[in-house]
């Protein structure tokens, strides 16, 4: 002890689904492993379909590639050690494990974020801009943009992690969930933590408002160029283009919006538990779901990946 009720915490224990009972606990580990596997596998094909068929070296696809590595990187972060506190009931986490948590969540977070508005961004040019489409988004302004995306993550997790995990904890160690997000161990610290809540909310107006602000604009325009289009099939071939992009973004929002803007009086842990699950865990594995099922390229191309890995097979045997 030090300072009054201050400790010098070792370890935290995550809550989880502790309350509920042993036999909906394993039920929830079968289901949250099976999601965890398709989430894996399906992001998993993305990337190599990207990679391996030519029909799908556009800027599109490549930056879908992106959100793909995004998304098995963001469910490595959390689902692992979730399913760990179902299976085992081990529901302890070290400090540095807690800490290190936080940052790859918020750095995977942010990034989405941004590589969201750039996929928005995307699909912006080729549909009011299509003819100088290949121009403006070459392969190096296109790297560029990936690299925009994936770099605001390193130093808001950097510093939301060192920062919130620097200030001393009280006597109870328990964070009331299934990984360690900021609001829960937030509510561990005794001490004043004004500064930083005005940091966290002026980090989530740059880094999670402004890209959403800027989909919003570029779907603006989008709908205006696609009004504009004569014929019927003209406007539903424009809209199919990013019908996908759109729905991802809905549901990576939506998700987002309920877990953390909702007023605090409907805020309960466990409602919030719930709701992060979407985002966390559902939302990754439908992505490569709704890109597929909805998009008649990337079916053909794994078809065609399909029959060519079966035809080497068929060679070598």
């Amino acid at each position: 002890m030090a300072g009054g009720n201050w400790t010098r915490v070792s370890e935290f224990i995550l809550m989880s689904f502790s309350s509920l009972p042993t036999e909906i606990q394993s039920f929830l580990f079968l289901i949250f492993l099976i999601i965890y596997l398709v989430t894996l596998i399906g992001n998993s094909l993305i990337i190599l379909v990207t990679l391996a068929d030519p029909m799908l070296h556009s800027p599109m696809y490549f930056f879908l590639k992106n959100l793909s590595f995004l998304e098995i990187g963001f469910n490595l972060v959390i689902v692992p050690k979730m399913l760990g506190t179902l299976l085992s009931q081990d529901t302890t986490i070290s400090f540095f494990g807690c800490a290190t948590q936080m940052f790859f969540f918020f750095f995977f977070g942010v990034d989405e974020c941004c590589l969201l508005a750039t996929m928005a961004y995307d699909r912006f040019v080729a549909i009011c801009n299509p003819l100088h489409y290949p121009v403006i988004l070459n392969q190096r302004t296109c790297v560029k943009l990936a690299a925009a995306s994936w770099f605001p993550g390193f130093p808001v997790a950097t510093v939301q992690a060192t920062w919130l995990f620097s200030f001393p904890f009280c006597g109870t160690n328990k964070v009331n969930h299934f990984f360690c997000d900021s609001p829960p161990v937030l509510r561990l610290v005794c001490a004043d933590t004004a500064l930083f809540e005005i940091y966290a909310i002026i980090g989530t107006i740059l880094f999670v408002m402004i890209p959403c602000l800027l989909i919003l604009y570029s779907y603006t325009r989008i709908a205006a160029a696609i009004l504009k289009i004569p014929s019927a099939k003209g406007k539903q071939k424009a809209f199919s283009t990013c019908s996908s992009h759109l729905l991802v973004v809905s549901l990576f929002y939506v998700s987002l919006s309920l877990t953390y803007f909702r007023p605090k009086s409907n805020n309960s842990p466990e409602s919030k538990k719930l709701l992060s699950l979407s985002y966390t865990v559902v939302t990754p594995m439908l992505n490569p779901i709704i890109y597929s099922l909805r998009n008649n390229e990337v079916k053909n191309a794994l078809g065609r990946t399909f029959r060519k890995t079966l035809g080497l097979r068929n060679c070598i045997l």
